[in-house]
């Protein structure tokens, strides 16, 4: 995992002004993501912590999966809910019982190349829009919000699980 090149929010080549801040967020917030699970093992990545607690592995899932539904929302005019044929990122957006059981025995890299994979469709598609499309409104969670504000959602949940993702890593048991 390489430093970023700066740490500069600003223009990113290929996107509008706006969107390419927005982009330059999204790629730190990912970069300090990758960097709190890198290295782990597949029993730390399924370790839980207590009774009630997500694994390491079915967070980054979870990362993945509202970025997904996001795309959905914002791309397709789609609604939050994924279909049953998505039983995977259904079950990794909603995490619990069901995300205990099932997002397990899978190594690093499959949690990586699937927020690899979603983030690059994410880049390719905002590519396509532009400011305005920054700003333009729907009603969400029964309010009104931007597509802008949607999207610091999409990071600003990465960010609050990669603080899990830190807390879970200090606690995992000794080798």
């Amino acid at each position: 995992m390489q430093l970023p090149d700066s740490f500069v929010i600003g223009p990113t080549p290929g996107y509008s002004p706006g969107v390419g801040r927005l982009v330059a967020m999204m790629g730190f917030a990912r970069w300090t993501t990758l960097r709190a699970a890198a290295d782990l093992t597949m029993a730390q990545l399924d370790h839980l912590q207590d009774a009630s607690s997500n694994s390491i592995g079915a967070l980054l899932a979870h990362i993945a999966s509202v970025e997904v539904a996001y795309q959905r929302i914002t791309f397709e005019g789609r609604g939050l809910s994924l279909p049953t044929h998505d039983e995977e990122w259904a079950i990794a957006l909603q995490l619990g019982d069901r995300g205990r059981e099932a997002l397990r025995g899978k190594p690093l890299e499959h949690y990586v190349s699937g927020l690899e994979q979603v983030r690059a469709f994410t880049l390719g598609e905002l590519a396509r829009r532009n400011d305005r499309w920054l700003d333009e409104t729907t009603v969400w969670n029964g309010r009104e919000a931007n597509n802008y504000f949607k999207w610091f959602h999409v990071f600003e949940d990465e960010l609050n699980h990669r603080g899990q993702i830190r807390w879970l890593r200090q606690r995992l048991p000794a080798a």
